[in-house]
């Protein structure tokens, strides 16, 4: 069967066509290169460069490749600039979601799998996240994920649409030294660049009330993240049940502290990070619990926080080997 993976030229959606190729799954990838990038896409699968909110692409990019079931990735991710750019925000991840959905009930496809976020939940004031844990999103993006989850209960309704929804948590890792992220807001790509531009890394907080007062945060390999992808997607085609959404979480977490000191050890460069105030809004600590993915998923912590630093470290070194041989 062949799953279309909008997004998939991206540094998540890449990651999925190629645990998709691993399963032995056909996959085809629809990418506008917004911040996906072309060489991302493996040799042999089928690239269709456009939006999701182009509907007569995609009604065509389905009917052309014989595809039976969407993972749908794409989307605008950057939650603090979506507080400036709400418009464009909805745009893509609502607009965009309906365009998608509107194309697979024309084409009769009737299986997705979407990419939500933790951001549905804002700020939660308990220890442990659960699926059931109050949604309360604060910026435009997380209340499009939401939204997202929202059209595609609505379509499940009306048309018998069968999805899952997995909200991710921070996203980390590489599972091939050719796939990196190049996001310019997360805090592995913003460190590496402190590193290599000469600058101490910045920890924004030292006094919360966790181990050693700086803020925990849940963070997973994007090669596990991909696996449970694969794994929705299979329960998908066999007509098995789905809650229709699971949190993606180590259920402990890890500092910032731990990292910075983890990138030291692995980048073997020494550094004592710099302190800056809280910023506003921070709080103390965001996990989540990934139960219900483990039971139904094949969920997993495949991978170290060592395990983490070090493929992301190794791929971003990689990335840069052209400029500075050239």
């Amino acid at each position: 069967m062949t799953w279309l993976v909008t997004g998939g030229a991206g540094y998540i959606g890449a990651h999925v066509v190629r645990a998709l190729q691993l399963a032995g799954l056909d996959p085809i990838v629809l990418d506008d290169l917004s911040t996906g990038h072309e060489q991302f896409v493996p040799v042999g699968v089928p690239f269709v460069r456009g939006s999701i909110l182009d509907g007569a692409l995609v009604l065509d990019t389905i009917s052309r490749h014989g595809v039976g079931g969407v993972i749908h990735v794409a989307g605008f991710k950057y939650a603090g600039v979506s507080v400036k750019e709400p418009l464009h925000t909805y745009r893509q991840n609502v607009t965009g979601t309906a365009t998608l959905l509107a194309a697979m009930e024309e084409s009769g496809v009737d299986k997705i799998v979407f990419s939500s976020s933790a951001a549905v939940y804002g700020t939660p004031d308990v220890d442990l996240v659960t699926e059931g844990t109050a949604k309360n999103p604060q910026s435009p993006y997380g209340e499009s994920k939401l939204i997202g989850e929202w059209l595609m209960r609505d379509q499940a309704v009306a048309r018998g649409l069968r999805f899952t929804a997995l909200r991710y948590f921070n996203v980390v890792g590489s599972g091939d030294t050719s796939l990196y992220d190049s996001s310019p807001h997360n805090l592995f790509p913003l460190v590496f660049a402190a590193l290599d531009e000469g600058r101490t890394p910045q920890v924004n907080g030292d006094d919360y009330p966790t181990p050693d007062g700086t803020n925990v945060r849940d963070y997973i390999h994007v090669v596990d993240l991909a696996a449970s992808h694969v794994a929705a997607a299979q329960r998908l085609d066999a007509g098995e049940p789905l809650e229709p959404a699971y949190n993606l979480g180590s259920g402990e977490g890890v500092s910032v502290r731990e990292i910075m000191t983890t990138v030291g050890e692995v980048t073997g460069i020494p550094f004592t990070p710099s302190i800056a105030p809280r910023r506003p809004g921070d709080p103390a600590r965001i996990v989540a619990t990934g139960e219900l993915a483990a039971r139904d998923l094949d969920w997993r912590m495949r991978h170290t926080l060592r395990d983490m630093v070090e493929s992301q470290w190794l791929a971003t070194r990689r990335k840069k080997e052209p400029s500075e041989t050239s």
